[in-house]
């Protein structure tokens, strides 16, 4: 009996995903975030006189339209707080902060903000804070740079304000992004390695026969582990696809190009990949394509035609 080949070691790798989320704003938010501009808290005030820091556009209780904004004070008291020991890029202090729930005077609601203390003993619940506004500020919640501790009473008062301002902020770009250690586990790992050898190796559910391409270790239709290896392709019909007209950050591909779906030969559902190699106005569904791959031959960089006739309908329908 020959003994089994150990699966192979699991790859690990750092991952970023990071967008620019870009978002419109109505009269509510705009005048919130003017105000921090202008260091002017604002809040809204609730159908059942509650009032609202920072402010929504929408009654939480009553889903009605919410318009009468207040001006609420800069000093409140901590509700709740946590220790952050090591403060990741992006975050408002580069030092050692609290994270905390903040509930503004004349407010009943609490902002979530940082505040700067040497250490986590010299935070409590109850403690009063103030805001410390940001040098530069151009309308956006990093104008307030932090709270930090400020011994004062508690002011119940607001003040009505009509949210007007001069060059009032309509927009707002919020980049997201997330840092993390991606691990693909045993079934896409040996896919990877697979890939390294220009092979495209997939696995056979032994319940419903569907190959899975990349393969995800079970099938989830019938939940049982997919350990059977199949290599399928390397040629493939496009069954859907997308013309991109939006330029990626940091993707060195003019566009527009084209983003398709490609079912493999031999796959029981479709991948991603770029056409690249005809006119992106003359990529269809049934295109027959095959892999170019990268210069270091580690994976597909683009599908390109084959010259094959349009693979038939019916052939890839069940794969759209």
């Amino acid at each position: 009996m020959t003994a089994a080949a150990p699966p192979p070691e699991a790859l690990q790798a750092p991952l970023v995903v990071e967008f620019p989320f870009t978002r419109s704003l109505g009269p509510v938010q705009s005048a919130f975030l003017t105000g921090l501009r202008e260091r002017t808290v604002l809040g809204v005030r609730t159908e059942a006189g509650g009032v609202l820091v920072p402010p929504v556009e929408y009654d939480p209780v009553t889903a009605a339209e919410l318009r009468e904004l207040v001006e609420v004070a800069v000093t409140g008291t901590v509700t709740t707080w946590a220790w952050n020991p090591e403060p990741r890029t992006g975050q408002p202090l580069a030092t050692p902060f609290a994270w905390v729930l903040v509930r503004l005077d004349g407010a009943d609601t609490a902002l979530l903000h940082a505040l700067d203390v040497p250490g986590p003993e010299a935070v409590r619940t109850g403690l009063r804070v103030r805001i410390r506004w940001a040098a530069e500020r151009a309308g956006a919640i990093t104008d307030i740079a932090c709270f930090e501790p400020y011994e004062s009473s508690p002011q119940d008062s607001t003040t009505p304000h009509d949210g007007r301002f001069e060059e009032p902020v309509t927009g707002i770009v919020a980049p997201a992004r997330l840092d993390y250690t991606y691990s693909p586990g045993r079934a896409q790992t040996r896919y990877l390695h697979g890939l390294a050898e220009r092979r495209t190796v997939g696995e056979r559910c032994p319940s419903c026969a569907k190959v899975y391409v990349p393969p995800r270790g079970a099938c989830p239709t019938c939940g049982v582990a997919t350990t059977d290896q199949v290599e399928v392709g390397p040629r493939g019909t496009v069954t859907t696809f997308c013309i991109v007209n939006i330029k990626a950050k940091n993707l060195d591909i003019e566009v527009p190009y084209v983003y398709a779906h490609i079912a493999l030969d031999g796959a029981g559902l479709a991948l991603h990949g770029r056409i690249a190699g005809i006119p992106y106005d003359e990529v269809r569904m049934g295109l027959r394509v095959e892999p170019v791959w990268s210069e270091d031959g580690r994976y597909p960089d683009h599908y390109r035609p084959t010259g094959e006739p349009d693979a038939d309908y019916d052939t890839y329908k069940e794969l759209l």
